[in-house]
């Protein structure tokens, strides 16, 4: 599972931007839940959830 390209979002307006980023959070959320539940997770998953955040918070900076 690799990075996604910026490109992906880039016809995102502002408001499914913002919709994608508290998806991610909440998954984000979820995967600490898991994680201090001791369930098995895949640490990598933290990673490439955080890169797709701060692509999306790059592209609404650009956007505006």
């Amino acid at each position: 599972m690799g990075f996604n390209k910026i490109s992906q979002f880039q016809d995102l307006n502002i408001q499914e931007i913002d919709e994608n980023i508290f998806k991610l959070k909440k998954e984000i959320l979820d995967l600490q839940i898991k994680k201090s539940t001791k369930q098995s997770i895949k640490n990598h998953f933290f990673k490439h959830k955080k890169h797709k955040i701060a692509q999306l918070f790059t592209l609404k900076t650009q956007k505006k």
